[in-house]
């Protein structure tokens, strides 16, 4: 016999399905909730599978989010085999039926069923400190994502109301830029101000820069207020708006600074780290998403698993004579991972930072390939040195 139960995890519960032995379903499916009482109740039919069996059964089930997590734990603390499938496979595995029937029952043992039709390894979780870089660079991206949202909710008001106030700073989303903003958010407030009064605000705001600089500043700053186009009563109604945008922006920038630091702080605990940054073109912060949605490298004994992890793998298609010419990526794979590698490829070419990759991608373009073309074949091509390099645990040498 080789028994397996299939679980079809939803949102707070699961459908079980078993099976003692391929086309042999053993029992009715029931569901079970996911908490103490409802996953000891799961337990107790997993010892009377292994009872009956005379082996203890693995168990199958799909990666749905974060609601598989409890029962994971719970399968981890008991120490049972479990597989934990990508969707897609499942997926494809189901379209094998002509019935197009749904449900979570069927779902259950369908899986029982792909646990006999395909040749699947014992899942191997990330280890804790991986899954909480992986959380932080999470929390990262989605926090740039909101800001970069609000800089441009940020900038179509303040071109309504202040647009000359654009080149006075070298960055308009500085500090001292944003909070001068604050304290003065109109033309007419900084035309009402004197310049020593404007220079001696902006000094207690940043008081890195020399006085006379904040003295020149000020200047411009009344420069800019003269050139304003717009009447103080076209923009009152947005001055409240403008205000929240700026504190918006200020507590996002202390938000993300926060996060960086704890980001930089984990990543240097593990090994990987300087070595992937050891590449020219990528900073801490793509080294420490790559490290995070990667994982263990041990998890791929070939580079090319890790290139179709990464997802960007060409797809193939082939019926008899014909041969597919136009092959996409399959993109099945980490979408953050390959985001993370298409950085970094973009960083090395920039300003010839990687000359070897800079070599290869004027090769490629040589060949007749297009930019995004190019740029994949680099990015598989740095995956490659990736898991070289982490294999051998040796830093990129260029030659």
């Amino acid at each position: 016999m080789d028994p397996v139960i299939g679980l079809d995890i939803a949102k707070g519960e699961s459908q079980v399905q078993a099976f003692l032995e391929r086309k042999k379903p053993y029992k009715k499916n029931f569901k079970f909730t996911h908490n103490l009482l409802g996953l000891h109740e799961f337990y107790r039919f997993y010892q009377e599978v292994e009872q009956v069996s005379g082996l203890s059964p693995a168990v199958i089930f799909e990666s749905t989010g974060h609601y598989h997590e409890p029962v994971l734990q719970f399968l981890e603390s008991h120490e049972v085999t479990y597989y934990l499938i990508n969707p897609v496979v499942s997926y494809e595995a189901k379209k094998t039926n002509l019935r197009k029937v749904k449900t979570d029952a069927i779902d259950a043992y369908h899986l029982c069923e792909l646990y006999y039709k395909e040749d699947l390894e014992t899942f191997q979780k990330k280890t804790m400190r991986t899954m909480n870089l992986r959380n932080l660079t999470r929390q990262h991206g989605a926090l740039t994502g909101t800001y970069v949202q609000i800089k441009l909710q940020f900038q179509t008001i303040l071109d309504q109301v202040f647009p000359e106030y654009h080149g006075v700073f070298g960055s308009l989303y500085s500090k001292i830029s944003l909070k001068t903003l604050l304290q003065y958010p109109t033309s007419y407030d900084v035309k009402n101000a004197k310049q020593e009064e404007l220079a001696t605000k902006m000094h207690k705001l940043g008081a890195k820069r020399s006085y006379s600089w904040f003295l020149n500043k000020a200047r411009e700053l009344k420069d800019a207020a003269k050139r304003n186009p717009f009447k103080q009563s076209k923009y009152h109604s947005h001055l409240v708006s403008l205000r929240m945008y700026v504190e918006l922006l200020l507590q996002y920038q202390r938000h993300l600074s926060k996060l960086e630091e704890e980001i930089d702080a984990l990543a240097r605990t593990f090994e990987e780290y300087e070595l992937i940054r050891s590449i020219p073109g990528i900073g801490g912060k793509i080294a420490a998403t790559i490290i995070s949605e990667m994982g263990e490298i041990d998890r791929f004994s070939h580079p090319k698993k890790l290139v179709a992890y990464a997802g960007i793998d060409p797809s193939v298609h082939e019926s008899g004579k014909f041969k597919a010419t136009i092959n996409r990526i399959t993109k099945r794979g980490s979408s953050r991972f390959r985001q993370a590698l298409y950085t970094a490829v973009q960083c090395g070419l920039t300003n010839n930072r990687n000359a070897k990759l800079k070599a290869f991608y004027d090769q490629k373009r040589e060949e007749g390939k297009p930019h995004k073309v190019a740029v994949i074949a680099c990015a598989n091509k740095l995956i490659h040195w990736i898991h070289a390099m982490l294999k051998r645990k040796e830093s990129f040498v260029e030659q």
